[in-house]
């Protein structure tokens, strides 16, 4: 498995759900968990399905 770069991780946390982001902060400590597991599994997702990489060689077609 390879490492991810930070920009790869930076844009899995922006695409976790925004409750999640934001429970962070929260007071609350048991929502705290629920949001950090949250990211978690936003964040393995995204390790499961690896970006695709388009060659600049293939012409797109219009759909």
């Amino acid at each position: 498995m390879t490492q991810p770069d930070s920009l790869w991780l930076a844009q899995s946390l922006l695409n976790a759900p925004g409750w999640a982001r934001v429970a962070l902060t929260a007071p609350n400590e048991r929502l705290r968990e629920q949001a950090a597991m949250e990211l978690a599994q936003s964040i393995i997702v995204a390790m499961e399905r690896p970006p695709t990489i388009h060659d600049t060689r293939q012409m797109a077609l219009p759909l």
